[in-house]
């Protein structure tokens, strides 16, 4: 693994962040976290941005290199995250890019990339969340079209969204990891029903969505009928493997202010807290070299990122929970913590880490089969 960058990429970094030095400043002020129309049209206006300078197609159409140094310097300069386009820009648009027909990739990824178009992702279900493959929302095959009826959970962004990657099962009597297929969905499709759900945060950027009899062109399924699980390894291998890269970034600027904060405050005198927060850098900065191993492994084969993922996102995840878990202990414990919405957001939400993208138990099983060849549990 070279993790060193060439003469080009470093060039690139150079433009990026002067780029961002000038066009930064005048951004519009953040909307409240509640407002997720208003969110919408944040994101949606940023990434149009970062589409007329050039830089829209990074999170697929780019190197993975690049684009490992676009979400370093886009974060470390404080710019807006993906927001309510992350499942379009991570997750359904490289999906699509891997899979997808040249047709499909010509009709979603341009729209995904200007900001004009947002996806939602429709995977869970009441009762199949980490046993992902037990999903029952079926989809019956009616000449042209997919009749789709059933009911998703979590469904990130639902309220706001004008797609929807979707799993359904469409052969009952298969295997259960064999009759699933992938489905782009229209939101405004008759017989779609988004119920938002308020999570511990106090946002309702998930929701419930309820599907009765939902006509679904045959022409947007991504892969073969039936093909789903495998299609749906893509996108949890782009999930797992490298849309957390600007988050590691972003958790080592907040792991600096605590320690500039604890110095600040008296904190810094406690040899525990010194550790701990020495321990957590040691973590982030051996994550994100991760994160490049695994970006250089998929360069180098021409492949979606690997089982690597697992081990990041496991290890990510407990890392987030106890840098908040830290924060609380450095700003001086819940008090201080409601003083600060945004501190207390994210502390909330660090909690749902170790189950979002595949819960760490999964994530356990995975590297046990697929990384040390342990046999399979029953």
């Amino acid at each position: 693994m070279d993790l060193a960058h060439t003469e080009e990429e470093e060039d690139f970094r150079a433009r990026l962040r002067k780029w961002l030095t000038a066009v930064l400043p005048g951004l519009p002020p953040k909307p409240d976290p509640t407002d997720w129309p208003g969110r919408r049209a944040y994101d949606t206006a940023w990434q149009r941005m970062l589409y007329d300078a050039g830089y829209g197609d990074l999170h697929w159409a780019a190197a993975p290199t690049r684009r490992l140094i676009f979400l370093e310097e886009t974060e470390l300069a404080g710019a807006p995250y993906v927001g309510a386009n992350f499942v379009g820009l991570l997750h359904a648009g490289p999906t699509i890019a891997a899979e997808g027909t040249a047709g499909q990739r010509e009709r979603w990824l341009p729209p995904i990339l200007k900001g004009e178009n947002v996806w939602c992702q429709g995977f869970s279900e009441p009762e199949a969340g980490s046993d992902l493959a037990s999903l029952r929302t079926r989809a019956v095959r009616d000449g042209d079209h997919y009749v789709v009826s059933g009911s998703k959970i979590w469904t990130s962004h639902a309220e706001v969204a004008d797609w929807c990657e979707l799993l359904v099962r469409t052969d009952p009597d298969a295997p259960r990891h064999r009759g699933i297929t992938w489905l782009a969905m229209p939101m405004d499709a008759l017989g779609v029903t988004v119920r938002p759900l308020r999570t511990l945060a106090g946002t309702a950027e998930f929701a419930e969505l309820f599907l009765d009899e939902v006509p679904v062109p045959v022409a947007n399924r991504v892969g073969e009928e039936n093909d789903g699980w495998r299609v749906t390894m893509v996108t949890l291998s782009y999930e797992r493997g490298t849309a957390f890269a600007g988050e590691v970034v972003a958790c080592r600027r907040v792991l600096a202010e605590l320690a500039r904060e604890a110095r600040k405050n008296g904190r810094w005198d406690d040899p525990v807290l010194r550790r701990r927060l020495g321990r957590l850098n040691a973590e982030f900065r051996a994550l994100w070299r991760l994160i490049q191993w695994n970006v250089s492994e998929a360069e180098a084969t021409g492949s979606v990122p690997g089982v690597g993922g697992s081990v990041f996102k496991l290890c990510y995840s407990h890392a987030r929970q106890e840098l908040y878990d830290a924060a609380a202990e450095v700003l001086g414990g819940a008090d201080a913590l409601d003083l600060d919405r945004e501190w207390v957001h994210e502390r909330l939400s660090s909690l749902s880490y170790t189950i979002a993208a595949g819960t760490s138990q999964i994530q356990r099983s995975i590297v046990a089969e697929r990384i040390l060849g342990l046999p399979k549990g029953r």
